[in-house]
């Protein structure tokens, strides 16, 4: 007699509560960059043309759709770097992850207040994204390596870090320009010495 298990197989969950939580987040980070980390989840769910009920049966606090929403984002990054590494070369598709990233960071410090209202802070989730977040730019800048468009002896991490510190500096209105600009400062002097 074959054994029953006790535990009920996990379901997928259906298309439509799929493009609820999609559509959930993306309205909430809209209303986090926009209203901070107060923003109403209540206005949240009627912007996403859900009820409350849906939001909260998906998120159950503030705090679960926050880290959702910053989750999200760095997923989103990761994604990208295996879809550029599909369709680019390997000079292009580091370029276009190292602006992505510029556009992570810019919603990073729109969000990071209501980030910071976590329990026990972002630290937690910062650390935990960290390495989805090398991976990428490790893959990319070996890719760019072996193709000879960067230099044998870069680090990824320098590189990484470089974009940090070019991202960080937001005390002017027109700095996400400039760090895009400072993007392709970076490529070129990455390049390989003739």
């Amino acid at each position: 007699m074959a054994k029953k298990s006790s535990r009920p197989a996990e379901r997928k969950p259906r298309t439509d509560a799929q493009r609820n939580r999609v559509r959930i987040l993306g309205v909430a980070k809209e209303a986090f960059t926009r209203r901070g980390a107060n923003a109403s989840l209540d206005d949240i769910a009627k912007e996403a043309g859900v009820g409350a009920g849906t939001l909260y049966r998906h998120f159950p606090s503030r705090d679960t759709l926050i880290e959702a929403v910053y989750r999200t984002e760095v997923e989103k990054l990761a994604a990208a770097q295996r879809k550029f590494a599909e369709t680019m070369s390997p000079i292009e598709a580091l370029r276009a992850w190292m602006l992505l990233f510029v556009d992570y960071i810019a919603a990073k410090h729109i969000i990071a207040p209501a980030l910071n209202t976590i329990v026990g802070g972002a630290a937690k989730l910062y650390e935990g994204s960290r390495g989805q977040i090398q991976g990428a730019i490790d893959a990319l800048v070996k890719r760019a390596i072996k193709s000879g468009d960067m230099r044998n002896d870069l680090d990824p991490f320098d590189l990484l870090r470089a974009l940090i510190g070019v991202s960080n500096v937001a005390s002017t209105p027109d700095w996400q320009q400039s760090a895009r600009r400072l993007v392709d400062i970076l490529i070129n002097g990455s390049r390989p010495t003739k």
